[in-house]
């Protein structure tokens, strides 16, 4: 706990503190950054397997190829979370799982499947757009901003 939020403990609080600090385990760092880096790779490794998959037999172009490795990689991450399967992966992974596309998919499916209860359109569709809500206004603002500054320096700098 910070300094600052010590301040306003009492003397007993302070001390149960100190005690919860040198009891709490320590984590392992580096063996959860490489689980993460291990985890994470693999995801783009088969994110690269779809996408040689459609471009070797299905005859798209790599550019082409992207979207449906995009949904391909989607639909496995929310089946895999409807099975209860990404979050044990996510769970010996950490933030490994939390790569773009796959762990967009698993936040939307996870939200689907919790709200269920209260009905598809209130719970379901409700619940599981407060959450994509943020991510795709964050998304299109940052594409804006790029793009704006991509203008700005082809534009300007081209004179």
């Amino acid at each position: 706990m910070s300094s600052k939020k010590n301040k306003y403990l009492s003397p007993e609080q302070q001390k149960y503190q100190l005690i919860a600090q040198a009891r709490e385990p320590q984590r392992p760092v580096l063996l959860n950054s490489i689980r993460a880096f291990v985890v994470g790779g693999l995801i783009c490794v088969l994110g690269q397997f779809f996408q040689f998959i459609y471009t070797t037999y299905f005859n798209f172009t790599e550019v082409s190829a992207s979207n449906p490795t995009v949904s391909s990689l989607v639909i496995l991450a929310v089946l895999m979370t409807g099975l209860g399967l990404y979050d044990h992966l996510a769970q010996y992974a950490g933030g490994g799982t939390i790569v773009p596309v796959t762990g967009f998919a698993n936040t939307m499916a996870s939200s689907a499947i919790e709200h269920r209860s209260e009905g598809f359109v209130l719970g379901v569709g409700g619940n599981m757009f407060k959450i994509a809500g943020p991510v795709i206004t964050y998304g299109v603002f940052s594409a804006f901003v790029v793009a704006i500054i991509r203008f700005i320096i082809l534009e300007l700098g081209g004179m």
